[in-house]
């Protein structure tokens, strides 16, 4: 995988808890607050929280620091800043709502869950 550690490991962190469609958005050029948004969803507020929980240890494991966390109590749209890295951890409503990968459709997407099942 040509991806950074830490983009490797909070895609499995998220795929561990069983989030769905997992893409990974490459943001270097596009955006100046982060090199790349990892976007999935959960189909419950209690599974929202756990692939959150599970994407801030697996950071924290290896040496980061959560900038930002937002929306985890209400579980719709948790925002993980993890600086090079932002995770957005939908409830399943919201994401089809917000659809961030049409927003950012400039953004080359980089194939996670291919890698995930290899």
């Amino acid at each position: 995988m040509g991806q950074p550690e830490i983009l490797q490991r909070v895609a499995k962190a998220a795929d561990d808890k069983r989030a769905e469609h997992i893409v990974v958005l490459n943001m270097q050029g596009i955006s100046l607050i982060t090199d790349y948004f990892m976007i999935c969803h959960g189909n419950s507020d209690k599974q929202v929280q756990a692939i959150a929980r599970e994407v801030k240890d697996q950071a924290e494991e290896l040496g980061y620091t959560i900038k930002r966390m937002e929306g985890f109590d209400e579980a719709r749209w948790v925002l993980i800043d993890i600086g090079d890295v932002v995770v957005h951890v939908f409830h399943r409503d919201e994401r089809v709502y917000y659809n961030l990968e049409r927003l950012w459709g400039d953004a080359p997407q980089i194939d996670v869950e291919s890698e995930l099942l290899a």
